[in-house]
């Protein structure tokens, strides 16, 4: 299973490393993943440890 944010759902996602010169320009490939963390959540009446993507984390603390 690919590691990815409990809350929004976000995944690594592929993407090219940018060449700064030369004429015939290679792309390298690379790949983009998210910011996660471990976050205590409340489900119920107890609380549970997901892995959250730090936006979701700054999103979930602002509201609580």
């Amino acid at each position: 299973m690919a590691r990815s944010c409990a809350i929004c759902g976000k995944i690594s996602m592929g993407g090219f490393n940018p060449q700064s010169s030369g004429m015939n320009r290679v792309r390298a490939h690379r790949r983009y993943k998210p910011n996660l963390h471990p976050m205590q959540v409340a489900k119920g009446d107890r609380m549970v440890t997901v892995v959250a993507c730090t936006r979701c984390r700054r999103t979930a603390r602002k509201t609580a």
